[in-house]
């Protein structure tokens, strides 16, 4: 049996040095055409690469993006499309 201290935290991890945007086999893509600005493909990021660039453009770190496609999924005017990604 190891010797554990009670209390014991680890610090969290930080994907900064893990370029986990790799093994993506899709991306998203702003269209920026339709947007309302609503913010929904921000909040449901999972990974929090989603970023505004101004009142209603959006875009994404693809260093992290991992693909998931939630980002389109959520979007309400279907203005964030998934794309294939090229290698």
């Amino acid at each position: 049996m190891s010797a554990q201290t009670q209390g014991l935290v680890a610090q969290p991890g930080s994907s900064v040095g893990n370029h986990t945007g790799d093994w993506r086999t899709e991306r998203p893509r702003f269209l920026q055409a339709a947007c309302t600005g609503c913010d929904l493909c921000v909040v449901f990021c999972p990974d929090g690469v989603v970023f505004k660039i101004d009142t209603k453009r959006y875009d994404c770190d693809l260093t992290y993006c991992k693909g998931c496609g939630i980002c389109a999924r959520e979007c309400p005017v279907d203005d964030v499309v998934m794309e294939a990604e090229l290698r």
